[in-house]
């Protein structure tokens, strides 16, 4: 038996459609608004309540959990913490100034030390993590792989256990990396430049990050962002990456002369 921790996004739906007649699973929804609450064995949960949570799991003999789909890192000053929760609060507090990732790490840590193996959300859907390649008409010039060594530099350099995973490089400057609320809302404040399109947008996980929990997710919204904003390009690490909606993105992007390149 398997437990589909699942948050927002329509990652988690996709894993459900996978699986849903060849694995035994049960799902831990932690939505805001319970998005899953008439899925067959699905169980409502907040992020502090850890002893609800292993409890389920338990009592429905899960040995692996699988996460997928985006949890808002909640304040935890206001969070309802139960028994388990307070016992396993002080390693949460530990690392949460040192970002998403390294909290990420710790919650891997307590399901191990609960016999609970944390596995890749994507060991199901290999095919929406891309290989390397390009995946459309276009193709970046000398001029884009001079940006996309400059936005891969700033994703390294931007700490262990940063939340940033992108990163926007356009005529050889830096001009954007992704903070907490995410590529949606960098792609919205990078201004377009005349009616050519310029720049790159590199979607990478950071060195430390793992990589069972937190891939970097893409997909069509991604790319018509892309599009807005005034970007020539989308970049992706090598099987390190979740891309949703490949076949209309790819469409897309080649319609707007806009490349998609896996590294």
């Amino acid at each position: 038996m398997i437990g589909l921790i699942f948050g927002e996004t329509n990652l988690p739906k996709y894993i459900y459609k996978k699986i849903k007649f060849k694995k035994k699973f049960i799902i831990i929804d932690l939505t805001k608004k319970n998005i899953f609450k008439n899925y067959k064995n699905s169980f409502p949960a907040k992020i502090g309540e850890f002893g609800k949570i292993i409890s389920i799991l338990k009592r429905n003999r899960c040995k692996k959990v699988l996460f997928a789909g985006k949890v808002n890192k909640p304040n935890f000053s206001r969070v309802r913490l139960d028994f388990k929760g307070l016992y396993y609060f002080p390693r949460i507090l530990k690392v949460l100034k040192l970002g998403d990732a390294a909290i990420l790490k710790q919650i891997i840590k307590i399901f191990e030390i609960e016999k609970i193996k944390t596995i890749s959300s994507n060991i199901f859907t290999p095919e929406i993590s891309l290989k390397k390649g390009v995946y459309t008409k276009q193709k970046p010039n000398e001029k884009d792989k001079i940006d996309i060594v400059n936005a891969i530099k700033a994703i390294n350099d931007s700490g262990d256990y940063s939340f940033s995973q992108g990163a926007i490089s356009r005529n050889n400057k830096v001009i954007a990396i992704e903070k907490k609320t995410g590529t949606a809302a960098m792609l919205k404040n990078i201004k377009k430049k005349n009616n050519n399109l310029n720049g790159v947008l590199v979607k990478f996980p950071k060195k430390k990050q793992d990589l069972r929990i937190d891939l970097p997710t893409v997909g069509l919204e991604t790319i018509k962002q892309c599009k807005k904003a005034g970007l020539k390009g989308l970049v992706l690490k090598h099987k390190k990456n979740i891309f949703l909606d490949k076949k209309a993105s790819i469409i897309y992007a080649n319609k707007n002369k806009i490349f998609i390149l896996v590294k």
